[in-house]
């Protein structure tokens, strides 16, 4: 039972911070430092300031997690 309680917990932030980004009209996508190159036929897409931020929430997630569970 503890379990799914976690589970729906960590469930309902991922929610709430996806809620958030909408409120603010926050676009993970094209940030300034996400490299674009852009060819004749070739499009490379690399997004490392994105990448981070993703990074920087789920860690931030897995460390409150544990912390109180």
């Amino acid at each position: 039972m503890r379990t799914i309680a976690i589970v729906f917990i960590t469930i309902g932030i991922l929610f709430v911070i996806i809620g958030l980004m909408f409120a603010f009209n926050i676009k993970l996508g094209r940030l300034p430092g996400d490299i674009i190159i852009k060819r004749e036929n070739f499009v490379l897409y690399i997004p490392i300031t994105t990448m981070l931020i993703v990074s920087g929430i789920i860690t931030l997630l897995s460390i409150i997690i544990r912390r109180f569970f």
